[in-house]
């Protein structure tokens, strides 16, 4: 019984450090392919979107997709899906994307905006930090609780 108490904050510690990892992976890659300053048009091929949530009480969310496919500049055309792209954005409209040369299926067509990104991922890592920090707290004060039982009922 005591092990769900370790083990439980552990993954979800394990979880915490994977979305972080993530979130850092993702905001190098956009950060990059602004940073490269390659561009290039390319057509929105398909608008969708998904939903998550609603179940019970519980919020629905909406994202909505674009796929976009563009040619580099060695003519290799790559085709990529970016979420949360804006609304107006339809298929078949031409839209400039930024991407790196040794990776130019991590494009994004997003306008640059490195405050943003940098606020959006430090929030989101402080969260996650916020989050460790309950989990390990609460490991600490079960450990505590399991050895102080212990004491008074060997």
């Amino acid at each position: 019984m005591e092990a769900l108490f370790y083990l439980a904050p552990l993954l979800m510690i394990a979880l915490a450090v994977f979305g972080a990892i993530t979130v850092i992976r993702r905001s190098r890659a956009v950060n990059s392919a602004w940073s490269s300053g390659l561009t290039a048009e390319a057509r929105c091929l398909r608008t969708y979107t998904t939903t998550s949530g609603g179940a019970g009480d519980t919020m629905v969310s909406t994202s909505l997709h674009h796929v976009y496919e563009f040619t580099t500049r060695e003519g290799r055309t790559v085709r990529f899906e970016e979420r949360n792209g804006p609304g107006t954005t339809l298929e078949g409209d031409i839209v400039t994307v930024h991407y790196a040369a040794d990776n130019p299926e991590r494009a994004t067509a997003h306008a640059p905006a490195r405050g943003k990104l940098a606020a959006g991922t430090g929030c989101v890592l402080a969260f996650l930090g916020v989050f460790v920090t309950f989990c390990l707290l609460f490991i600490v004060v079960a450990h505590e609780i399991f050895r102080v039982t212990d004491d008074f009922f060997p």
